[in-house]
């Protein structure tokens, strides 16, 4: 019995340990480079801050299914219709997407 709970107490530490070093960390951040309008710098600091269950806010098989950057294709379209960035960059929980590219996109 004891085995099993040391067992999965260090599965459960791992699973933990791997969504944290997976994800942008806090000091750390991430560029998107392809857009016309500018790169976008995704600052893992501000998101870490911000999320209010952590990484799985957007690490989820409904947003952003892999923690590997490029393996989901980041659309405007999709942002102003309320999925990707936009479930969170929607005007209530942080500003809105529309209407505010600079604060995302720069040259």
């Amino acid at each position: 019995m004891k085995r099993v709970m040391v067992l999965v107490i260090v599965g459960m530490l791992a699973l933990c340990w791997s969504s944290t070093v997976l994800a942008v960390p806090k000091g750390k951040s991430l560029t998107f480079a392809g857009s016309s309008m500018g790169a976008v710098t995704f600052d893992g600091t501000l998101h870490n801050n911000a999320a209010e269950k952590g990484c799985r806010d957007c690490h989820n098989p409904d947003v952003f299914p892999k923690m590997k950057q490029g393996t989901v294709k980041i659309t405007m379209a999709q942002i102003y219709a309320g999925k990707q960035c936009g479930i969170c960059h929607d005007g209530g929980r942080a500003f809105a997407a529309k209407g505010h590219c600079a604060k995302c996109h720069k040259r």
